[in-house]
């Protein structure tokens, strides 16, 4: 593992438009007295050269929770679940659909990548209270080296923000669970997030649960063999409304799922995960375009009331969907819909 994971908290002061043959965007940040650089890949160095990019202007997700009592700097963040570290498959921060190709430099307005992370980052700068959350892999500080951008010293700063899984070839050392990167902007005033999140196209979807490292078709990483891979099932099922907190005291949670597709599903060896990593397992079908209600029997503290992420899992352990929710959502005998 040759990232020292974690998530720097600051504010926003500067920032510079990535340019050259290896941009990114620069983003000039300031903690405790402290100044750093957060440098923000904008163009891929293998084909396509275009960034996966997506941002929810209203982002909510328990991975935020204890992020406001972080202190100022950098803080240093385990490669597990059920903590504030950030992982694209296993943690259900966004559906991954959502996800669009943008390159770094392009005429007109508001139509590349450096233009949406200026409005985003400017947002930050212009707001009193707004606090950056850059999550990636820290480097300094340099004695002796003024920062190469904006010339402060010591040199010091914040990189990888953006997927650190499910790389190939010379990349293949930054892999890992549990250590993507992004930017997080927290408006405590108006209680909102906002997150932005990148990712390389040439990067797999289904990674090793304890490694990183893509699956591969045969069931092989470059670790050896995976229990875990199997061909990408189509998001024919997904989950689309769960009941946490049941009205009636020896009532159950439920999750409800819905068949999108025109042939009946078999959920036999299927399971729900949590943050947790425990499982419910499922079994029967759903018919086509029908939903199904699932009661949580026997497990009655499996969806946690503080918040929580709930996973679709095909008989080999591979994700088909995920969704997330927040101890606000939690309201006695409601559905949240998802």
């Amino acid at each position: 593992m040759s990232i020292a994971y974690g998530v720097l908290k600051c504010k926003a002061i500067g920032r510079k438009a990535g340019t050259g043959a290896h941009p990114h965007f620069q983003i000039h940040g300031i903690a405790g007295g402290v100044q750093y650089r957060i440098a923000v890949n904008v163009k891929s160095q293998l084909h396509p050269s275009e960034l996966l990019y997506y941002t929810d202007e209203w982002f909510e997700h328990e991975v935020t929770a204890g992020l406001p009592e972080l202190p100022f700097g950098f803080t240093r963040l385990p490669n597990r679940p059920g903590g504030m570290a950030l992982d694209y498959i296993r943690g259900n921060l966004f559906d991954r659909r959502n996800l669009v190709p943008l390159a770094f430099d392009v005429p007109g307005r508001d139509n590349d990548l450096n233009e949406k992370l200026e409005m985003y980052i400017k947002r930050a700068m212009d707001c009193e209270d707004a606090v950056l959350y850059a999550y990636g892999d820290p480097w300094g500080p340099e004695p002796k080296l003024p920062d190469t951008v904006f010339g402060f010293v010591p040199g010091s700063g914040v990189h990888d923000i953006h997927m650190n899984q499910g790389n190939s070839g010379s990349y293949a050392k930054d892999n890992g669970v549990y250590r993507d990167g992004g930017l997080l902007i927290h408006f405590p005033a108006d209680r909102r997030w906002i997150a932005i999140f990148l990712a390389f196209q040439s990067q797999s979807w289904h990674t090793d649960d304890r490694t990183g490292s893509p699956l591969d078709w045969d069931g092989q990483t470059e670790h050896g063999p995976s229990p875990n891979a199997i061909t990408a099932p189509e998001e024919a099922v997904t989950i689309v409304g769960a009941v946490v907190l049941p009205a009636r005291r020896a009532g159950f949670a439920t999750v409800t799922l819905l068949n999108a597709s025109e042939q009946t599903v078999l959920l036999d060896g299927w399971s729900l995960a949590n943050k947790l990593k425990q499982k419910y397992r499922l079994s029967g079908g759903i018919a086509p375009g029908q939903f199904r209600t699932l009661e949580l029997e026997g497990q009655p503290d499996f969806l946690k009331q503080r918040g929580d992420i709930i996973t679709l899992l095909d008989p080999r352990g591979l994700k088909v969907h995920g969704v997330s929710y927040t101890r606000r959502q939690v309201r006695p005998g409601w559905t949240i819909r998802f």
